[in-house]
């Protein structure tokens, strides 16, 4: 499949994309990723490896399409929930337990 990355085009192919990435080991995922095998990588390592070009030359974005067009699957960093926020009374009586009768 051809597909443009960087301004630069690329025939990439599934089989070109895992033949690529066999033995590198993946990078700590901080935010897009792509499933590649049974690995997950982040998709600005997979741009990397298979455009051979600098990181900050190309969007995460357009490695994402580029492998999803492959049949790849690629997922985003969900967000984090914040938890809620007990007020230290409620805090203090959860410390306290119920009353107990004498």
């Amino acid at each position: 499949m051809r597909c443009v990355i960087a301004r630069f085009p690329f025939d990439l192919t599934k089989s070109g994309v895992l033949e690529s990435m066999k033995g590198i080991k993946p990078e700590p995922i901080t935010g897009e990723s792509v499933i590649i095998g049974r690995r997950h990588y982040p998709v600005k390592q997979v741009g990397q490896v298979v455009t051979r070009q600098d990181p900050r030359d190309f969007s995460a974005g357009e490695v994402t399409r580029a492998m999803a067009k492959l049949g790849f699957t690629c997922s985003t960093v969900p967000k984090a929930v914040p938890e809620p926020v007990e007020s230290p009374y409620q805090l203090a009586s959860e410390l306290l337990g119920t009353p107990v009768a004498v």
